[in-house]
């Protein structure tokens, strides 16, 4: 069950409540009876382990030079075309 912590606004009490997902939020303030909100707080993250940069993916390859593009190769004159022919006409 998840831990929520609320502020009132009257008199600036800070306490927690335990609460399901579900549960409505709690309104009144136990000390003053004021209104109370929930305040939203970060939460840490922690990357652990590699993997989280570009360069951790890509170890056999230096990230200075980068991929280079391949040469484009002409397409090769089949056997069958002969010079004077043309193709696609009749007889």
């Amino acid at each position: 069950m998840p831990t929520y912590e609320y502020e009132c606004s009257l008199c600036q009490c800070r306490f927690e409540r335990k609460q399901g997902f579900d549960a409505e939020p709690v309104a009144i303030c136990p000390e003053c009876q004021g209104k109370a909100r929930r305040v939203i707080n970060s939460i840490p993250v922690i990357f652990k382990g590699s993997g989280f940069y570009i360069t951790d993916s890509r170890k056999g390859m230096n990230p200075e030079e980068g991929r280079k593009p391949e040469k484009v190769k002409e397409p090769e004159k089949s056997k069958e075309e002969l010079p004077g022919k043309e193709k696609g006409k009749g007889k």
